[in-house]
């Protein structure tokens, strides 16, 4: 059977009636880049804002057609609401100043509403100013780190171009949809996890538009079954991009870290992340200092490879609480790559502790945030 191809996707979605049944939902330009991986397609649809509910039933239909083509498997359909959607006719008019243009922000006194997850009590995000810096082994260290402290803990890789988390936890396989579109999530040690990279392969580059990503990663967020969770850790790519603005305005984060290395040049880049969470009024907990020294396996002695406390002298010049630092090793390095990580392979360790220790300073910092006291750790 031959495989699917993109003309052939857009031109059953040419029969697809667009809103109020005027012209269809390609001519009007409302059909994203549209995606295919392993025979499952993957596109948006973008609608007017005010309409974004009205219009599932069209996401439906959409979504049936190309299911229902020969050699398609799957189908992963979104609505991407936007104010500048022209194309689909609006119920009523717009004031001519205010046609064709989107208000970056809400109106004064009218604050962007945040959909909490059900069943999770806080979504904490993992961040960094720049790649390679090690936040994703952080990240997934850190969310084991909580889950060793006694909390119920899950991870959502949010690095949708660069997915991290199935390596890491070594998880391999498909993610079951159990009803209503609700995904299942992949899980080991005892983590819950969702990422991109369970649903197309490794070696898939994802050329995707900002809002294709933005509906992608809500998606991942709100349509999982995560159950009762005390903690959800979010890994997000590194930068200061549409995933870090979509996470920051429309989701609750109780907190951020921001993960660095210790060099200057690092921290630059660190300090725009900084910026950009107080910016959205997102609690910073902590900084981390990861790659903090070289510990040489042979003779034990220390080198600062990258220079050393920079980090923690960052944290206090701008008064942010600073969480730990994480020594460069190649245990860390070797057990990350082997989807081992040392939280659980080695919980004994001395940087298996630090990790342990990193998360329970955070975890003490959001209770002190909070208006509703956290559950206690009992940290030894």
């Amino acid at each position: 059977m031959s495989e699917v191809t993109k003309d052939q996707v857009l031109t059953v979605l040419a029969k697809v009636r667009g809103p109020d049944l005027q012209g269809d939902i390609v001519s009007l330009g409302m059909v994203s880049d549209v995606f295919i991986s392993d025979a499952k397609v993957y596109f948006s649809i973008t609608v007017p804002a005010d309409r974004a509910r009205d219009l599932e039933p069209l996401r439906q239909a959409a979504e049936k057609s190309v299911k229902a083509m020969p050699g398609v498997k799957g189908a992963l359909v979104t609505l991407t609401a936007d104010r500048k959607a022209g194309a689909a006719p609006a119920p009523r008019p717009q004031p001519a100043a205010a046609q064709g243009h989107a208000h970056p922000h809400p109106p004064q006194g009218q604050a962007r509403e945040k959909i909490g997850v059900p069943g999770i009590g806080a979504i904490i995000a993992v961040a960094s100013g720049k790649g390679g810096v090690g936040k994703s082994t952080t990240a997934v260290n850190f969310a084991l780190g909580l889950q060793a402290n006694g909390l119920r803990v899950g991870i959502l890789d949010a690095d949708i171009y660069g997915p991290s988390v199935p390596r890491l936890l070594k998880i391999s396989g498909r993610p079951q949809q159990i009803e209503n579109r609700i995904i299942k999530p992949m899980e080991n040690y005892g983590l819950k996890a969702m990422s991109m990279g369970f649903l197309v392969d490794e070696e898939t580059a994802m050329i995707w538009r900002g809002p294709m990503v933005q509906s992608a990663l809500l998606q991942m967020l709100r349509e999982v079954a995560w159950g009762d969770l005390d903690v959800l850790v979010v890994d997000m790519p590194p930068g200061t991009g549409d995933v870090q603005l979509t996470m920051a305005q429309q989701v609750p984060l109780a907190g951020a870290i921001i993960v660095s290395t210790p060099q200057d040049l690092a921290l630059i880049d660190a300090r725009k992340g900084i910026a950009m969470f107080k910016k959205v009024e997102v609690p910073l907990l902590g900084i981390v200092e990861n790659m903090s020294y070289f510990l040489a396996p042979d003779t034990g002695t220390r080198y600062d490879i990258f220079g050393h406390g920079g980090a923690r002298d960052e944290a206090a010049r701008i008064g942010v609480p600073f969480l730990g630092e994480v020594p460069l090793t190649i245990d860390i390095r070797e057990r990350s790559d082997a989807g081992t990580p040392v939280v659980v392979s080695d919980p004994g360790s001395t940087t298996a502790q630090i990790y342990r220790q990193i998360a329970a300073r955070a975890w003490a910092e959001l209770g002190a945030l909070s208006p509703r006291p956290a559950p206690a750790i009992v940290f030894e």
